[in-house]
């Protein structure tokens, strides 16, 4: 007999093979710095493409100016506006221009608008990057994933102007993180800052309140995504759940990040003020950290007070959206009725006579056509080239692969029957809603639904285009401001008819148009 020990000698994961990822969670590790290298991937370019450009350029150094035009966009764009195009460019100038100060001013302002230039991809068609990298799936299966993402993007402002913005992903370039929580990464930062200034470390100090505003500036950009998305259409951001959440976060966020700065802020003053005066150069250098320290720290202060503001305003932003997207008037122009229109009157005439109608109709209704400007290399290259072989019948057509759309339906066939010979009223006096769903709910319990559906309907009949395609009869439904008396209802006891349209005006209209 086996022992229990024998069976359990040999640990499953020894015995079922080697497996390529130790589970999910270091599958994600790996995705997450896939992607993080697949973000600094086009600065790396900027360097490897630069020897392609006409003239001497191998002495920028293009990835560096690149970070410091992601750092200068991302400090300049506020929570309404975004960064100045020219402003970035003028403000590039003196990096460029320190890496190699022998060249000539035209060449630096070359070089650093070929930087912004790329890091917005102009070149290509929606202005992004992308990069493939692999992960594996609970089954084991490796499989090839797309990462598609921008650095810098160009977006409208009110003013009719265009603007700069970096992006999520070009924040975590400059913090050397990605996909990171926001308000983990910013309390971290300040903790961090905190310990640093506490021991004196005013360097180290000064480049962690530099990733703690860079943290601000992405939740500010996450809230001003999604009132923009509200302003848009309010149906497509979920306010019942995760904007709230998110507000409420936010605001807790803000009341705990002022106390710390206002701390921090007293702590970096008194550092400043202690600094003994002298010719010390590491004490002017000190000082000098210290007073660099307390512009970024209030700059943070600044943009809390912005964010807080926003925040408060959310709320009413989104019920004005909502009362202007649900109550907004319909358009004043009427569509045009391609059946009732043209179609039916021009079925009943022959063709010499219904050719005329529609070569005036496609005329007008297919808009402008803009003529292709002719040069003359395409029209060598079409001149030249043989014609291609066709088949005589066209190409072969694919066979549809067509799939059939399941009856979803909750009512049937039969109960639709029924509720039309309910309210089949063309020989009979109307009569009020509460008596047909009496006598629905005789025939089948789920009849009444349909006919109260119909009745509804009915109430604002479509008589235009009921007349224009040639319905005798149609449905209505008038309220006299009786209340309705039936158990599973409510509202108006509408009254319930079948009317009959003039067919004889309805023939002299068509033969009119025709």
């Amino acid at each position: 007999m086996t022992s229990p020990a024998s069976t359990d000698a040999v640990p499953p994961q020894l015995s079922a093979g080697p497996r390529p990822a130790l589970g999910p969670a270091a599958d994600e590790g790996l995705a997450r710095r896939l992607r993080a290298l697949a973000c600094t991937a086009p600065l790396h370019d900027l360097d490897a493409r630069k020897a392609n450009l006409a003239g001497e350029y191998s002495v920028y150094a293009m990835a560096e100016v690149a970070l410091a035009a992601i750092d200068l966009v991302t400090l300049n764009m506020d929570f309404d506006t975004g960064a100045d195009h020219e402003q970035i460019v003028s403000r590039l100038l003196p990096r460029v221009a320190a890496q190699a100060p022998a060249r000539p001013a035209d060449e630096h302002e070359r070089v650093a608008r070929w930087v912004l230039e790329n890091l917005i991809n102009v070149g290509s068609v929606d202005r992004g990057f992308r990069a493939v990298y692999g992960t594996f799936g609970p089954d084991g299966v490796y499989t090839r994933r797309d990462y598609d993402f921008k650095l810098v993007e160009e977006v409208p402002g009110h003013d009719g102007s265009v603007y700069l913005r970096t992006t999520d992903e070009a924040v975590n370039v400059l913090v050397g993180a990605l996909d990171t929580d926001v308000t983990s990464a910013q309390i971290a930062a300040e903790v961090k800052l905190e310990v640093l200034i506490s021991r004196g470390r005013l360097a180290d100090a000064q480049l962690a309140a530099e990733q703690a505003r860079y943290r601000t500036v992405q939740y500010a950009e996450t809230l001003r995504r999604t009132l923009e998305a509200t302003r848009r259409n309010v149906r497509a951001v979920d306010w019942l759940n995760a904007v709230p959440d998110l507000i409420d976060e936010a605001l807790a966020h803000v009341a705990d990040r002022y106390r710390h700065e206002n701390a921090i802020l007293t702590n970096i003053r008194k550092a400043r003020d202690e600094a003994e005066t002298g010719s010390d150069p590491k004490t002017a250098e000190h000082k000098r950290r210290a007073a660099e320290l307390v512009d970024i720290v209030k700059d943070c202060i600044r943009r809390h007070t912005q964010l807080q503001s926003r925040l408060l305003e959310a709320g009413p932003l989104f019920r004005a959206e909502q009362d202007r997207q649900a109550f907004a008037r319909p358009a004043a122009h009427t569509g045009l009725d391609l059946y009732g229109q043209l179609l039916a009157p021009l079925l009943p005439l022959p063709v010499e006579r219904a050719t005329r109608v529609t070569d005036a109709f496609f005329a007008r209704g297919t808009g402008l056509r803009t003529p292709t400007s002719v040069r003359v290399g395409d029209l060598v290259d079409l001149l030249l080239t043989p014609p291609a072989e066709r088949e005589h019948l066209g190409a072969e057509m694919p066979e549809p692969d067509l799939i059939a759309t399941p009856d979803d339906s909750r009512f049937s066939e039969e109960q639709l029957a029924s509720a039309k010979e309910l309210l089949d009223l063309e020989h009979d006096a109307p009569r009020r809603l509460s008596g047909l769903l009496a006598e629905a709910r005789r025939r089948d319990p789920d009849l009444p639904y349909l006919v109260a559906l119909l009745a509804v309907h009915a109430a604002s009949p479509p008589v235009g285009t009921a007349y224009r395609q040639g319905e005798e009869r149609l449905l209505f439904a008038v309220d006299d401001g009786t209340p309705l008396d039936d158990p599973e209802f409510g509202g108006a006891d509408l009254i319930v008819g079948t009317a009959r349209l003039d067919a004889a005006g309805m023939a002299a209209d068509r033969t009119e148009a025709a």
